[in-house]
């Protein structure tokens, strides 16, 4: 398959679904909408949402009523690098190439756009509108399964871990590896799991499905440490050696960066085992998959 072009292709979906989806800068209160908006279209390669689209595609289910829980997962994800970038949190200045949401409108605004962000993506995949075609006990497990992976066992609690680690020169792999698996692999597992519920997945399919996006998780946010070491602020889109100036607990600190790339490989390898039991129907989730530790390499 052509990955580049299907990428652009569903990218340019989720942007136009999220415009239409989101609050207007006209409507009250402007600074909130116009701050929820300039974070959601600062630029992003949308991973998250694509990665629902393929997953509920790869098990024959029909995108068009993926596409709302797609983007309320773009949404949880920009909540939570508006929040992450504060300066209580990582205090950056940039942000995908663009001042950071609390540079533009301020540290009150930016909180506020976060939490109405979190807060608009449960709305939203919960709408009944756009949840009549998923059965009751099929969009519970759906919010059930977003709100585990974004809360205290999931994304917010790898932040706090990630945050108390910061400078500690006795951090050990494991401790790495929960901050990794739950700080971003939790997000991207719960878009995974989404979109092949949504698909009607269940039993082995979904087990592998879910396997893949736990696997997928890691590589990703492996690869992303390699990045800060060796990619530029340009392709980073922030300040490059970030993570390495704040003593971020990372794989290349605690294993080094040639066995951190053999790891990222190793997981892309568990990913694409995962899908053994699929045919070509799964070549997206394979491609992504490929992309996500190749892309800085």
């Amino acid at each position: 398959m052509d990955l580049k072009a299907y990428l652009k292709e569903q990218c340019a979906r989720v942007d136009e679904a999220l415009d239409g989806f989101l609050p207007k800068e006209t409507e009250l209160p402007y600074s909130l909408h116009k701050a929820m908006r300039y974070s959601v279209f600062a630029g992003g390669k949308r991973v998250r949402p694509i990665l629902l689209l393929a997953s509920c595609q790869t098990v024959g289910g029909n995108t068009k009523l993926a596409i709302p829980a797609a983007c309320a997962m773009e949404m949880i994800h920009t909540y939570s690098l508006i929040h992450d970038d504060l300066p209580a949190m990582d205090d950056d200045d940039f942000r995908r190439g663009n001042p950071t949401n609390h540079k533009v409108f301020g540290e009150a605004v930016a909180i506020l756009a976060g939490d109405a962000l979190l807060t608009e993506a449960f709305k939203l995949v919960s709408d009944p509108r756009y949840a009549a075609e998923c059965s009751p006990p099929g969009l519970l497990a759906i919010i059930h399964e977003i709100a585990t992976c974004a809360g205290s066992y999931g994304m917010v609690g790898g932040q706090v871990v990630d945050m108390e680690s910061e400078g500690c020169n006795d951090i050990d792999l494991a401790t790495v590896q929960y901050i990794h698996t739950h700080k971003t692999g939790a997000l991207i597992k719960a878009s995974v799991v989404a979109g092949a519920l949504i698909g009607g997945a269940s039993g082995q399919l979904l087990a592998a499905i879910t396997r893949y996006g736990e696997a997928v998780g890691l590589a990703f946010q492996i690869a992303d440490d390699i990045l800060d070491i060796e990619g530029t602020t340009d392709e980073i889109g922030k300040d490059a050696g970030s993570d390495v100036a704040r003593g971020k607990a990372t794989y290349p600190a605690v294993m080094g960066l040639a066995a951190a790339r053999e790891e990222a490989q190793a997981m892309l390898d568990e990913a694409i085992r995962a899908l053994e039991l699929l045919g070509p129907e799964a070549d997206s989730l394979r491609e992504i998959a490929r992309y996500v530790v190749q892309r800085h390499n």
